[in-house]
């Protein structure tokens, strides 16, 4: 599939895991793929690494301006860059709450902003941004970081309302339990990790994490012209976690109360 043949693409935090997949899948589709990243050491060959970090507006700008200088148009830009947290309202300082919502909220804001110009110009116009589950279903432990992924899904909605006439569609992908380098680091850390990530598994009732190939996908989708009538979608990626509600085998036939 050719679907982003002549078309260029930025994906923030694209040097490892679901970033990672997506430029590795939009390249392999045809695109010229540019990644905004901390650190863009060991990237594939033909992938254009801009080291940048989205909280340094002035990196952001100098990085955006160096993909079009490079390959003279931007169409696509994949919004990826987060960091994680974990802990209830108490556990979390300010620091890190202001730290977090910095990247993972405002992060986006800052390379939308270098963006717009460029997309404006583009005839097939697309961000996706990469949001959560926990957007809109309370998990524990979760509390800044869902904070700040419910910010990514309000975001979203406004940006497409805000650009739509403009011609820049603006979607985003909601991934559930993932089978990240992150979540994989969160279960080495348990006394034994396999039964861990089996425990985890048990929760999403298509019975596995999701993989990065798969929420790439997603997100490939939603930037193609393929995908040229979806316009504030978001699209969860998920296992059914968000809305399947499974009974244990043998009590499928109870339903109702």
């Amino acid at each position: 599939m050719t679907d982003f043949e002549g078309l260029v693409a930025i994906v923030t935090g694209g040097a490892s895991g679901i970033g990672l997949a997506t430029a590795k899948l939009l390249k392999s589709r045809g695109a010229e793929v540019a990644v905004l990243d901390l650190k863009t050491d060991g990237l594939p060959d033909g992938i254009l690494g801009v080291q940048a970090d989205v909280t340094d507006d002035a990196q952001v700008k100098f990085a955006v301006d160096a993909v079009v200088e490079r390959f003279g148009r931007l169409d696509v830009l994949v919004n990826n860059a987060g960091i994680p947290a974990v802990g209830d309202v108490a556990t979390n300082s300010d620091d890190e709450w202001l730290h977090v919502l910095n990247v993972n909220v405002v992060g986006m804001v800052r390379v939308a902003r270098h963006a717009l110009p460029h997309l404006r110009r583009s005839p097939a116009a697309a961000i996706v941004n990469t949001s959560s589950l926990v957007a809109w279903t309370g998990l524990e432990k979760r509390a800044l970081y869902s904070t700040s992924k419910g910010a990514v899904y309000s975001l979203t909605l406004a940006m497409a309302a805000d650009h739509v006439r403009e011609g820049i569609r603006v979607n985003c992908v909601a991934p559930g339990s993932a089978d990240s380098p992150w979540v994989n680091r969160q279960l080495s850390r348990t006394p034994d990790p396999e039964a861990a990530k089996s425990a985890v598994s048990e929760t999403v009732p298509m019975g596995r994490l999701q993989k990065m190939d798969e929420i790439a996908g997603a997100i490939a989708y939603l930037a193609s012209p393929l995908s040229s009538a979806s316009v504030g979608t978001v699209l969860a990626v998920d296992g059914g976690m968000h809305n399947l509600r499974l009974r244990p085998q043998g009590q499928q036939h109870l339903i109702g109360r």
